[in-house]
């Protein structure tokens, strides 16, 4: 699933395509809002708040999708058109006067609204390292509030901090030494949040620091744990563990630890 870092990074790309832009062609490939007119409206903003992208609108309006695992954006220039395999996925399509088009691809969230009522969609949602209105406080606060839950699943809950997804909650579990089940009140919550709001800005705008936790580059050496399953600790050598998750349990992701380097309790703690 996209993290908050990777839909910072596609608001910057429709950024270069949409913003200022007025739109000649517009559509929206779903039900509930496929007789909008949306054509005419000029692209005033692309904001996000953690894993949502809201798409605002001259005329009032707010386009808010949101990927999950399976959407993504994809931008086609002047002349150019979507290949053919990829036409069925268009979910949104925002053509402007410039003659660049944004095409949303299997996106499963796309809901128009009132731009007054955007809080409908993200009123939810905690405080996001990646806006400007970022309170590290209430971040704080906010993770604090039950400290018997387990890390991991605490940095997960968007209704906490807004952004940080699977990968995030595992590396920061590893870098600030914590197995993923250690309680959120045995943790250094301030010292953790300024670790994950670094660590989260330095992605979405470094280009080459892309959800790079290990400062390696090299295949397979990007992450200190996520995706390592059975593969010698970066650190310290031990074979890193896994756990599957459980469908349908939110606080029971997939989740990776080096049981030498982060200490602690163990799965059998949920």
């Amino acid at each position: 699933m996209p993290e908050g870092d990777s839909v910072y990074r596609v608001a910057r790309r429709l950024d270069r395509a949409l913003l200022g832009q007025r739109l000649t062609r517009a559509r929206l490939q779903v039900p509930a809002h496929a007789t909008a007119e949306l054509a005419g409206a000029t692209v005033v903003a692309n904001e996000t708040w953690g894993k949502h992208l809201l798409i605002r609108s001259d005329a009032g309006w707010t386009l808010h999708t949101h990927l999950r695992m399976d959407g993504s954006w994809t931008v086609t220039g002047p002349g150019k058109v979507l290949p053919r395999r990829l036409q069925p996925d268009v979910r949104v399509l925002l053509g402007t006067e410039a003659g660049s088009t944004a095409h949303g691809l299997s996106i499963p969230v796309v809901e128009l609204l009132d731009t007054s009522a955007e809080h409908r969609a993200v009123g939810h949602l905690g405080p996001d390292p990646l806006r400007e209105d970022f309170d590290p406080a209430e971040a704080v606060r906010r993770l604090s509030s039950d400290p018997t839950r387990p890390l991991a699943p605490a940095l997960l809950d968007q209704r906490l901090v807004a952004g940080l997804g699977n990968l995030w909650a595992n590396e920061l579990c590893f870098l600030r030494g914590h197995s993923p089940w250690t309680p959120v009140g045995e943790v250094d919550v301030a010292a953790l949040v300024t670790l994950a709001a670094r660590s989260l800005q330095r992605s979405a705008r470094v280009p080459e620091a892309y959800q790079v936790t290990t400062g390696r580059t090299r295949r397979g050496e990007t992450h200190w744990v996520a995706g390592r399953a059975h593969r010698p600790c970066l650190r310290c050598g031990t074979p890193v563990r896994v756990v599957a998750e459980v469908p349908g349990d939110p606080d029971r992701r997939r989740t990776w630890w080096c049981p030498h380097c982060q200490p602690g309790p163990g799965p059998e703690a949920c």
